[in-house]
């Protein structure tokens, strides 16, 4: 029972630290691609302006690697746009590894529970043959309440895994679509839209 409480621990923790660090509002600020190309437009960015929208959102690093090679070939300033867009959609995917093995591994220990406790059953049944019912439950209910905690801990951890996978998903598209607006404004000199 002691690894399963740990696991459920674990996936609680990161399951609420996903929550907040997945959120759109902070890995992909409103209109941030209009407010940096209105400051380029008006006079350039300076180093430090780059280095403060790197810092500010995963978007936002993706968006200085942009900046750095506005000066670039439009392929050159994509590869190391996509370059920076691998590391940021790699860091959106922290801990989710580990939040998919506990979903896979508590069935698993629950699974283990439940034959210590059927070990627990025959040594019973050895000891005191089948006739006295009270020392196979103890047995029974190791068996029972280990093969529920495993469950009760991998499927939420299921659920919530493949939820933030999607989310992951959905945010590395819209990363890469305000990304693509700085790009084509960079190269064909117009305005970017807004979001």
């Amino acid at each position: 029972m002691w690894p399963i409480i740990g696991c459920s621990v674990i996936s609680m923790a990161i399951i609420l630290e996903r929550f907040w660090s997945l959120q759109p509002r902070l890995v992909i600020p409103r209109d941030l691609v209009a407010k940096v190309w209105q400051q380029y437009s008006n006079g350039g960015l300076s180093q430090q302006h780059i280095e403060s929208v790197r810092d500010a959102s995963p978007l936002g690093k993706v968006l200085a690697a942009g900046l750095y090679s506005l000066n670039q070939t439009r392929e050159i300033m994509k590869e190391r746009v996509e370059d920076a867009g691998r590391h940021v959609v790699h860091e959106l995917e922290h801990n989710l590894n580990a939040l998919g093995t506990i979903a896979t591994i508590a069935p698993l220990l629950g699974l283990l529970g439940s034959v210590t406790g059927l070990m627990q059953v025959f040594n019973a049944v050895t000891e005191h043959g089948v006739g006295n019912p009270q020392a196979l439950a103890g047995g029974i209910s190791e068996i029972m309440i280990a093969t529920a905690a495993g469950l009760a801990v991998a499927i939420p951890s299921v659920i919530f895994y493949r939820f933030f996978q999607r989310r992951v998903d959905e945010l590395a598209v819209v990363i890469e679509q305000e990304v693509i607006k700085l790009i084509d404004a960079a190269h064909a000199g117009t305005p970017a839209g807004r979001r």
